[in-house]
């Protein structure tokens, strides 16, 4: 299985983890979706955002086995020297492969790949773990979709905000 999550923080407090996984590395068929409701987050700190978004994944992800690729809606490193960012942080707890998409460039990641998508002129920050760099861009590249953001990490970001 191959899965994008995506988290989103309700006004109303707590936090919607949304999981789409598919049979493929390119999300062509996507053959389950999944969304969880945690009540109790912590609360936003610079630098620890992990901490916040960590758990809705985890919630998220339970049940779901054979996962050989998780694609998130972030960074996954946060600077060239390897400083851990909530991919990282996924990648070490579900021993998987981890993709960071990222839709803002953050400045001390130089070392993301930007990557353009259909006829986007912003691109993609791409960063990830357990798969070679410049793999986790062409991946990017090639997923189901023909807008900027792939469309199994769209379908995420609508499922975690509750536009199912």
């Amino acid at each position: 299985m191959f899965a994008a999550a995506d988290v989103h923080y309700p006004l109303s407090g707590g936090a919607r983890a949304a999981l789409v996984l598919a049979t493929d590395a390119t999300y062509s068929t996507i053959v389950s979706e999944k969304t969880v409701l945690v009540e109790h987050v912590a609360p936003y700190q610079p630098g620890e955002f992990y901490l916040r978004e960590l758990p809705p994944l985890r919630a998220v992800r339970a049940d779901v086995e054979q996962l050989e690729l998780l694609i998130i809606d972030g960074y996954v490193t946060l600077d060239p020297d390897g400083k851990p960012g909530l991919g990282a942080y996924a990648h070490a707890e579900f021993a998987v492969p981890v993709i960071g998409i990222a839709k803002t460039r953050f400045a001390p990641a130089t070392h993301a790949i930007p990557v353009l998508r259909g006829s986007a002129t912003r691109p993609l920050y791409v960063t990830s773990a357990g798969i070679r760099p410049a793999d986790a861009a062409d991946l990017v590249r090639a997923m189901t979709g023909k807008y900027r953001l792939p469309d199994a990490l769209r379908r995420a970001d609508a499922l975690a905000r509750g536009r199912g």
